[in-house]
């Protein structure tokens, strides 16, 4: 993870200064590094030592901050990570601008590979990705969203660069097609439990801890899981109040939703969405090569389970 990032701070190169700045202050705030690390991971579980691997983690790293450029204006959110959000800092226009350089230099980046399999995963990825966002945008303030939908736009928003993650350790391991599919399996569960663990904290966790805002999902107008569980068994004052709140963006009853969403079983079933996500991922794990990697991803997949922040 050190060498995925010297090749970001590399290639983070420009002589344009608020770009420099801009992508310098998003990528510095930190994050879990997540999708790289599963790249990497999965490389070393399948015994691969491809020379590739750092500047394609640090490809998936720089379509990850782009979109999170472009979804904070699109959100209108101010906190992220404990800290001002790009947009917030430095205004809609250098965010969403920066967000296309972060992508044009990772499309730049992953042509240097040279590999066709590599550019057609990351540029369908990217596409789904874009698909994912529209969704959810037409789906906002939309109170009758079912779970179906909602794992519609989780798993082509969020699990998707997981996958694309995964599958790309098989690919540069020229790895067999049953081993690939197992990557790919494991990172797209993996993304989807990540997001559904997510959206509960939207409604379980502190601000302090989550480093945004509590309540921005239910500002927004998104119907997420716990929402969906809770209309499904609350009274009908309560379903009421849910999608008063969702259709009009108003977070003064965010209280009260919470502890609806509580009462109701919500976030337990939510959750127990999530585990059976980690679990299809630990499957995958469990048939990859038997070592030290493998384990960690094993532990990983656990250990999302108990994620708090």
């Amino acid at each position: 993870m050190h060498r995925v990032d010297e090749v970001i701070h590399q290639r983070l190169t420009t002589e344009v200064p608020l770009v420099r700045e801009v992508a310098q202050y998003i990528i510095s705030a930190g994050g879990k590094r997540l999708r790289p690390a599963l790249l990497l991971m999965l490389s070393g579980a399948i015994g691969s030592q491809s020379p590739h691997r750092h500047a394609l983690a640090a490809v998936v790293e720089f379509i990850h901050t782009a979109t999170l450029l472009h979804d904070d204006v699109v959100d209108e959110s101010t906190l992220r990570r404990g800290r001002e959000t790009a947009n917030e800092r430095f205004g809609n226009a250098a965010s969403v601008l920066v967000g296309d350089f972060l992508y044009s230099r990772a499309f730049q980046m992953m042509v240097d590979v040279n590999d066709m399999r590599v550019m057609q995963v990351l540029s369908d990825a990217t596409n789904v990705i874009a698909e994912g966002e529209v969704l959810q945008l037409m789906n906002m303030h939309d109170a009758s969203i079912d779970e179906g939908a909602y794992l519609k736009v989780i798993r082509s928003k969020t699990a998707k660069l997981f996958e694309a993650s995964s599958r790309l350790a098989a690919i540069l391991a020229r790895a067999d097609e049953s081993t690939e599919a197992l990557c790919a399996s494991y990172g797209q569960a993996l993304g989807t439990a990540f997001q559904v663990i997510d959206d509960v904290l939207d409604y379980e966790g502190s601000a302090e801890e989550l480093g945004k805002n509590l309540g921005d999902d239910l500002r927004e107008g998104k119907v997420t899981l716990p929402i969906i569980c809770a209309l499904r068994t609350g009274s009908e004052a309560q379903k009421h109040l849910i999608r008063q709140a969702i259709e009009q963006g108003d977070v003064a009853h965010l209280d009260d939703i919470r502890s609806i969403i509580l009462d109701t079983g919500a976030l337990r079933e939510a959750r127990a969405s999530a585990d059976a996500e980690a679990q299809r991922a630990m499957d995958a794990a469990a048939q990859l090569p038997e070592n030290v990697y493998s384990a960690a991803l094993l532990q990983l997949a656990a250990g999302l389970l108990e994620r708090r922040s």
